[in-house]
């Protein structure tokens, strides 16, 4: 009989630099030529939901002035190739997963820890991150690495799915989950509204979570993935000269509305939605997490993690998700079920079925 798999814990971390008006001050200054668009612009932004979001790298403090950031790196008319960006991405992800993880494994004997999963689809390097946690947070040099690359925001159900498949065939296994993006390096120097739009949801962050056999925390039950292929161009990833460029159509809460609504029941093992007790979805936007509420015909307060999330923090692709876990993780009593739901490319759809440990 396998073993059942728990996240035991979870910890999150997020950089010092709090951007959000900077961010969206500098991309009205872009669109200062069409005054319809900037009109558009602001009227979206103030319903995004979103008052804080974090970036790794100090913004200048003027939104207007030549340089974005302090270091001058970011500068109008001449922004960073895609190589400048992946050496910004080196020197910051370790030290955001350390801060993530030494929060999570505060107290803990490291040398215990078996296995190590990271994923990220904002910057790659090799030696990767995944080296850097290992040397930085004391893990023994014998830890299993995984990295899961550029599956955008439902990687970390990905992530714990693998956590799950390990504990089952290894029941001592101890298994560090890190999801890592440093989302604002691919900020973009346009004029294109929904690119501008779509940029003004993503922010930096890192969640660390450890998943082992000891029945305490989130009881993993299960996975299932809904992809939607004739609606794979509404939202897409690619990596481009300067920087990875993400395409997010407008017509992406629709789209999720009617996978949601045809496959809920496959998603949830046969259960209605009026079963399940705990919602984490990602949250990908405030239209997203409107589009899953009506979807699964929610209560007004089913979402409210995600949407407290979204507020603090913004869409930090595949750590997101993990942020709300974390908000349900130390407030829920025993025994509830709940439903982890993260959307990325594709157009895809993860989900986990989780019930919550004593």
């Amino acid at each position: 009989m396998p073993a059942d798999a728990y996240v035991n814990r979870l910890a999150t971390a997020v950089p010092d630099h709090e951007v959000h008006r900077f961010f969206l001050d500098f991309a009205v200054s872009l669109l200062a030529a069409d005054p319809r668009s900037q009109a558009i612009f602001n009227r979206m932004a103030d319903k995004a939901g979103i008052e804080r979001r974090y970036s790794c790298f100090a913004p200048s403090g003027d939104p207007l002035a030549t340089a974005l950031d302090l270091d001058g790196v970011f500068r109008r008319g001449a922004f960073p190739g895609t190589g400048q960006r992946m050496e910004m991405f080196e020197r910051a992800a370790p030290e955001l997963a350390q801060k993530a993880v030494d929060r999570l494994l505060a107290g803990e004997d490291r040398s215990r820890v078996t296995h190590l999963v990271v994923t990220t689809c904002t910057g790659f390097s090799a030696p990767g991150v995944d080296l850097e946690v290992v040397a930085r947070c004391g893990l023994p040099s014998s830890v299993e690495r995984t990295m899961i690359g550029f599956m955008g925001c439902y990687a970390a159900i990905n992530a714990l799915k693998l956590a799950r498949h390990i504990v089952r065939s290894e029941p001592e296994a101890r298994v560090l989950v890190v999801n890592l993006e440093i989302c604002t390096l691919h900020i973009k120097e346009t004029h294109d509204l929904e690119k501008l739009l779509s940029f003004c949801l993503w922010g930096d962050g890192c969640a660390a979570s450890l998943v082992t056999a000891e029945a305490k925390g989130l009881l993993i039950e299960g996975f299932h993935a809904a992809i939607a292929p004739a609606r794979r161009e509404l939202m897409t990833w690619h990596i481009h000269d300067d920087g990875f460029d993400m395409h997010l159509s407008g017509e992406v809460p629709a789209a999720l509305h009617e996978i949601l609504a045809g496959g809920i029941g496959d998603m949830l093992g046969g259960r209605p939605a009026a079963g399940i007790d705990l919602w984490a979805i990602h949250p990908g936007g405030r239209s997203v997490l409107d589009a899953a509420e009506r979807a699964l015909g929610l209560d007004p307060h089913a979402l409210n993690d995600s949407r407290e999330v979204l507020r603090a923090n913004g869409n930090m692709s595949s750590a997101t998700v993990m942020f709300v876990l974390e908000r349900m993780l130390g407030a829920a009593a025993p025994g509830l079920l709940g439903c982890a739901m993260a959307f990325g490319p594709g157009l895809t759809a993860e989900t986990m079925l989780f019930r919550t440990a004593g």
